[in-house]
């Protein structure tokens, strides 16, 4: 098997002007976390840049399995989740279960997980493939049999996961109106509510800036969309007319909180189908992104990913059952989170002073577990740098797969969609390599940066054409 290695972020140049260097840190956060080695073992202490008339603020990494299981599993009731993160998301997600802490959380996660319970998942199925045939003959309108045509692949995905969120959500596709809204307002979303998170735990205010209200607008149009069919669905129930009862929202709607009793009203909705469009959407598309760079450059893992898709499903359609037999897709897909984890880190704060091998942690101080260096961490992968999806089937790395894996956190606040996430990817790669063949542009190299997700700053291009072999 040839080798790949795919390109990583860059620390900031040290020779850069100041002004330089903290614009190299807004626009990709994964420049802190690069600094010293990657093999480091423990709990390292970064000041940040101090503002004036402000405290100076510090950050600690936790680069250490057992200090990770500390913050995420053992201690999570100590380290709930960041202001950070409430501060970049509260105009798109209200105070959903993705910032939310405490009861409000514990509430919030009861009723979505039932939305999220394996028979769901199941249920799901057929709206999921219904998306990936939309996109297939989307592409297909674009790939030429001889010489084939670039195209973003983020666009693509970005359009394939907005579509998926619709269909399991509303039983419904998401329309080219709803589309052009919601994913140009979220890409303008996304660059100003990092930028802001970013500044407000330097301490710096920020709702006095001019973005901070063109964030929020957008975020409201991003909201508008995603509210016309919930308003939609409850206008149906009120009136006694029949409505779904098979996709994620008929069981938002209904389920109820196991120890009140209660449920979401109308707001809370909304706050919760914003906070699932959010971490189902824009992490699933960055990470099928990826995905398709990384097996565009290698002809050879297309080629094994095809046959086993070749002999699960011959040519017929997918099914459920099918997922399971094709663990080499799968196993492609995880490598591409270990590489490309759509969230490069994962934000705690410390309730109270605590200690985190042998680190002192002052109350409220933001606590990093950095998802990106620990799936690079040379202590526990082997060519950590390097695209091998036999990693994951070989036994050798199960201690890494258990301790320095985390692409969906761990502990209590693990993503609730994770089989969701997985059945997602795993059937959308297969219903893309068995149609089409993709390789790389010459020359373009891309620039990951992590805003909200980890995106390339000049975009994923890639050649894609029918493929020549496709049987049927």
């Amino acid at each position: 098997m040839s080798a790949f290695v795919p390109p990583r972020p860059v620390a900031p140049e040290q020779r850069a002007s100041a002004l330089a260097r903290a614009r190299q840190f807004l626009n990709s956060g994964l420049s802190v976390f690069l600094r010293g080695s990657y093999n480091f073992i423990g709990v390292s202490r970064h000041p940040l840049p101090r503002i004036p008339f402000r405290p100076q603020r510090i950050i600690y990494l936790a680069r250490e399995p057992q200090a990770i299981r500390q913050v995420l599993v053992s201690d999570a009731a100590r380290y709930p989740k960041s202001h950070l993160m409430d501060s970049m998301l509260r105009a798109l997600t209200g105070y959903s279960i993705f910032v939310s802490n405490g009861e409000a959380w514990r509430r919030q996660r009861a009723i979505i997980d039932q939305a999220f319970a394996n028979a769901r998942v199941r249920e799901v199925f057929g709206l999921m493939r219904d998306a990936c045939d939309a996109m297939g003959a989307r592409l297909a309108e674009r790939a030429a049999e001889n010489g084939g045509s670039v195209i973003d692949v983020d666009v693509e995905t970005m359009h394939f996961a907005g579509d998926v969120i619709f269909r399991t959500l509303y039983s419904e596709p998401m329309n080219e109106r709803d589309a052009h809204e919601i994913f140009t307002s979220f890409e303008r979303f996304q660059r100003i509510a990092y930028a802001h998170g970013f500044l407000a735990l330097l301490g710096a205010p920020t709702y006095f800036l001019p973005s901070h209200w063109r964030g929020w607008r957008a975020a409201a149009i991003i909201r508008r969309a995603l509210q016309r069919p919930i308003a939609r669905r409850l206008g149906r129930i009120a009136r006694g007319e029949p409505t779904p009862d098979n996709d994620i929202l008929a069981t938002l709607i209904s389920a109820p909180d196991p120890v009140t009793g209660t449920r979401f009203d109308e707001k809370e909705l909304l706050d919760e189908v914003a906070m699932l469009f959010l971490a189902g959407h824009e992490t699933s598309a960055a990470a099928l992104g990826w995905a398709l760079y990384l097996i565009a450059n290698r002809p050879d893992v297309q080629a094994r990913m095809r046959a086993e898709i070749d002999a699960a499903l011959d040519d017929r359609a997918p099914e459920f059952s099918d997922m399971r037999r094709m663990p080499f897709v799968r196993d492609v897909f995880q490598e591409t989170l270990r590489l490309y984890p759509p969230v490069a880190f994962l934000a705690r704060d410390a309730a109270t002073p605590t200690q985190l091998c042998e680190q002192a942690i002052e109350a409220h101080a933001q606590t990093i577990v950095p998802t990106w260096l620990m799936h690079r961490h040379g202590v526990y992968w082997s060519d950590a740098n390097q695209f091998d999806p036999d990693r994951f089937a070989d036994p050798a790395t199960k201690s890494a797969r258990a301790c320095a894996f985390l692409p969906f956190s761990m502990g209590p606040r693990v993503c609730s969609g994770t089989a969701f996430a997985m059945q997602e990817a795993t059937l959308a790669l297969a219903e893309l390599l068995r149609r089409f063949e993709f390789s790389p542009v010459p020359g373009h190299t891309p620039e990951p940066v992590s805003r909200l997700t980890l995106r390339s700053a000049n975009g994923l291009p890639l050649r894609i054409q029918r493929r020549k072999d496709r049987r049927g």
